[in-house]
């Protein structure tokens, strides 16, 4: 049905967008990208002078600190890309070869599954979707099912940015660690919530991004990768100026210059530091962030059960503040339509960029209205929200 549009009836932003993109960032992570653009502004590795030399500083200082928060020793596994896409499009495509097999499920962002189908439209790979229980998450069993002797790769979305499911990885890497198979994650929206620890999880490859739960700037992410994984077994899919072996013209063969061609986002990279250091430095971590979303997430689809009629959640009370939702009788555009223009509060609607999870939690075309909490979320903004919904949803009688 169409819903008419009035004047906001307050001047307070609600942001409820945080699986997108989180907002706002904190405030250390804005002075970090201004100081660098103000105080150094140059280009790391690409000269001796003074500025170049900070620069570079900023940036390995950003290494260290993601090595650490991942579980990894070496800070040169750490391979800055420009976001979670470009990271998994560089892991995916690096590792895979013709006549390779390669699993996934049906939980995965587009970032995932498009490169793999692009590789199977291709004729270069086979690939196998795992359904998943009704939330979506895989079993062992089904990994055996699907296993094949020319099986190379279980590449998964550790957090699905629909519904939140959260996939066992530690075992499904300990399947893979005892079949020699490559074990790809996408963490773009577990990353900064779910700790995870790339040795004791079997983990070979992991991609994040920085935007979201790591409070850093948008374009930054990086490609992390196991101490113990050959990266031999890792094509680049780009080369360039790295700054270093200037004198050759073939691409260095070492990390982080394999995969690192052209200019970083040193300004990104400054403020994505400054982000690792803000969700270290909270009281317990990411405990905190996990009581802190759990308890909205909890709060938000009780009360919406009991106060919205036709509200249905397809999201666990038990998540990690990423809530997707439908009300009978309204489309999910005009929710947000209504949330957006009458209430000022932002959500989003639709597919999410992953269809394949909206068709396994059956609400594939339309999608669902996401609401997604930060750490900077609070109760009263749900309270709000909330009101909000119970009115619009009178529309739909």
């Amino acid at each position: 049905m169409n819903i008419k549009s009035s004047k906001p009836q307050n001047n307070r932003m609600i942001y409820f967008d945080n699986a997108a993109t989180t907002f706002p960032k904190p405030p250390a992570v804005i002075e970090a990208v201004v100081d660098y653009m103000t105080d150094i502004g140059a280009n790391p590795g690409r000269a001796g002078h003074r500025l170049s030399i900070e620069a570079g500083k900023i940036v390995f200082q950003a290494r260290k600190s993601l090595a650490k928060f991942f579980g990894v020793k070496n800070p040169m596994n750490v391979i800055f890309g420009s976001n979670a896409t470009d990271s998994l499009n560089l892991a995916i495509k690096g590792v895979l070869s013709s006549g390779d097999h390669v699993i996934t499920s049906s939980m995965e962002h587009n970032s995932v599954i498009r490169p793999l189908k692009r590789l199977e439209t291709d004729g270069i790979i086979t690939l196998t979707v795992l359904q998943g229980d009704e939330q979506g998450i895989i079993s062992v069993s089904e990994l055996d099912s699907a296993f094949r002797p020319d099986t190379k790769a279980v590449v998964l979305n550790h957090q699905s940015n629909v519904t939140g499911t959260v996939q066992p990885i530690k075992y499904v890497g300990e399947w893979c660690r005892s079949r020699n198979i490559i074990f790809i994650i996408d963490s773009a929206q577990s990353s900064g919530i779910i700790p995870i620890d790339i040795k004791e999880d079997n983990i070979d490859i992991l991609c994040f991004t920085g935007h979201k739960n790591l409070y850093g700037p948008t374009g930054t992410s990086g490609m992390v990768v196991s101490d113990t994984f050959d990266i031999k077994k890792i094509k680049s899919i780009k080369e360039g100026g790295t700054g270093s072996l200037s004198d050759k013209i073939i691409q260095p063969d070492f990390l982080p210059d394999k995969f690192e061609s052209g200019t970083l986002n040193v300004a990104g990279i400054a403020g994505l530091l400054k982000g690792i250091e803000f969700i270290t430095g909270m009281p317990e971590g990411l405990k905190s962030v996990q009581l802190h979303k759990q308890t909205l997430q909890k709060y938000f689809i009780e009360k919406a059960a009991k106060r919205i009629p036709g509200f249905k959640s397809y999201s666990s009370v038990s998540g990690f503040g990423v809530v997707s939702f439908t009300i009978e009788g309204l489309s999910v555009s005009d929710i947000t339509m209504r949330l957006s223009d009458d209430f000022n509060i932002m959500s989003r609607q639709g597919l999410h960029c992953a269809p394949m999870a909206h068709q396994r939690i059956g609400t594939f075309p339309e999608g669902t209205v996401r609401f997604s909490f930060s750490v900077f979320t609070t109760k009263t903004e749900v309270d709000i929200a909330l009101e909000a919904l119970k009115e619009i949803s009178g529309d739909a009688k």
